[in-house]
């Protein structure tokens, strides 16, 4: 019956309305709050959007020359080549601040550095043709002599070996400072099919000959000192010079591309990503080896740089917004069912803890028995076992 009763009739809520001017005005301030707080978020959020997701890529130019102090490169000049033409991976680019310099090495054998290879008193100390990963080169069996106070095991090598183990200090390329790089990136939005660019529609070839990056008077100049960049995110250039690290560059796009208030600009931001500090790590920096190799007389010889430096990590985040009705529709939809918690509330409130001066006693009780009505299960079915029998008595 009960299934028959839901197809055949319509059920409705039954509401009871209160004549009261301050329940009325507790009613409209939950309503208007939570309006308020409705939207809010849809312009704060920007709920009436579709987003799309970026894709990017990013090239980097490095310019600058300097000339080298250390009394190992006294005079040496160096320009882009020889401080920047080193590859660090996709979006990034590395600068030489500090290099240390092993001139004229020929393949032979010399003596093992005590701190890379093994410390021997006679020959039986050395294994003829061992290495590990710490040694310049491989044993031949015998202990020489590496200066007057210690012996090393001999290794076939690129002699002389390096023997220095920490940068010069102050770094022999700290004027690196002052070079420049120019970074392009470009960014579309598949989702909307559009495209941009960190070199903005009205930049020439005399404005970008002339502007420098500067948070406060240039703010979208894709040209950066690196010392700018480095002070930015916190950091001493020269400090950092000695034994290298890593910095982030950090490109965000956020994009609004409402025809009313399209805006797709950059912003930067820069941060160090390695740890600094000698005492938390146990290899501070960042530093790698290369040679130049020549020929000498029919020998070939070579130039080993330990090179210290800067490497720039390029990172390219953001996303882009545009009108879409179903978006909308959708929030509005959303967000109505939030107008419920005022019957919620209200009713909680006049039922518990309404002051008498809101609403009368007997009105709190009216409304209580209106609302509300309590069965007793037991008494209800001994009533409706004794109406049953009357009706069989009554019957013919």
């Amino acid at each position: 019956m009960g299934l028959w009763n839901s197809i055949r009739y319509y059920n409705t809520v039954k509401y009871l309305q209160i004549k009261s001017k301050k329940l009325a005005c507790l009613k409209w301030s939950i309503h208007g709050i939570i309006f308020i707080s409705i939207c809010v978020i849809l312009f704060w959020k920007k709920e009436y959007q579709e987003n799309s997701h970026l894709v990017s890529s990013v090239t980097a130019k490095v310019k600058g020359v300097a000339v080298t102090k250390d009394s190992d490169l006294e005079g040496v000049l160096w320009d882009v080549a020889d401080h920047s033409g080193l590859s660090q991976g996709k979006d990034s680019f590395f600068v030489v601040t500090n290099a240390i310099v092993t001139k004229n090495q020929k393949q032979g054998s010399c003596p093992e550095v005590p701190d890379s290879g093994k410390k021997c008193r006679s020959n039986k100390d050395c294994t003829k043709g061992y290495t590990d990963q710490k040694s310049n080169g491989v044993q031949t069996g015998k202990c020489v002599d590496f200066d007057w106070s210690v012996k090393t095991c001999e290794v076939f090598a690129w002699c002389p070996i390096e023997k220095r183990r920490v940068g010069p200090k102050p770094a022999i390329l700290g004027s690196a400072e002052n070079f420049t790089v120019l970074i392009k990136n470009n960014i579309g939005f598949p989702n909307f099919n559009y495209t941009n660019r960190n070199i903005l529609p009205h930049m020439n070839d005399t404005y970008l000959r002339g502007c420098v990056f500067n948070r406060t008077t240039d703010p979208y100049c894709p040209i950066f000192r690196l010392g700018y960049i480095v002070q930015e995110a916190r950091e001493n250039f020269t400090e950092m010079a000695i034994e290298g690290g890593v910095i982030a560059i950090q490109i965000n796009w956020e994009c609004n591309l409402d025809r009313l208030f399209h805006k797709c600009v950059p912003e930067y931001s820069f941060r160090r990503l390695d740890e600094k500090n000698s005492n938390k790590t146990i290899f501070p920096g960042l530093n790698f080896r290369f040679a130049r190799n020549y020929k000498q007389n029919g020998v070939e010889e070579r130039t080993l740089f330990k090179t210290y430096g800067i490497r720039f990590d390029v990172m390219v985040t953001g996303k882009a917004g545009k009108f879409n009705l179903i978006k909308l529709i959708t929030y509005i939809g959303s967000t109505l069912a939030y107008f419920g918690v005022t019957i919620i509330v209200v009713d909680f409130l006049l039922a518990n803890y309404v002051h008498p001066s809101c609403c009368k006693k007997e009105v709190k009780s009216y409304y209580t028995g209106k609302k509300y009505e309590t069965v007793e299960y037991q008494l209800e079915m001994r009533d409706v076992s004794n109406r049953e029998g009357q009706d069989c008595e009554s019957s013919p």
